[in-house]
């Protein structure tokens, strides 16, 4: 099962690549769980200084822009 979490504050960007991470996880008809991170010490933890990030199974691999599905689903099947 793979644990996405979605760093951001609640803006329409992060809940945008939260719909596209939902996507990408029902089209590959994966088991994942998207977990949404809106307390910045949390997000600050991952290194993460700008948002909205996608970090997969605990490994920050996007900061700062609104990933497409297509793109998502290449970062999960990695």
């Amino acid at each position: 099962m793979k644990i996405i979490k979605i760093l951001g504050t609640g803006c329409p960007k992060c809940r945008k690549l939260a719909e596209n991470a939902q996507a990408a996880v029902d089209e590959l008809g994966l088991e994942g769980e998207i977990e949404k991170v809106t307390d910045i010490n949390r997000i600050m933890d991952h290194g993460v200084m700008m948002t909205p990030a996608l970090a997969v199974d605990g490994e920050v691999k996007s900061t700062g822009k609104v990933l497409s599905v297509a793109e998502i689903k290449a970062i999960i099947e990695q």
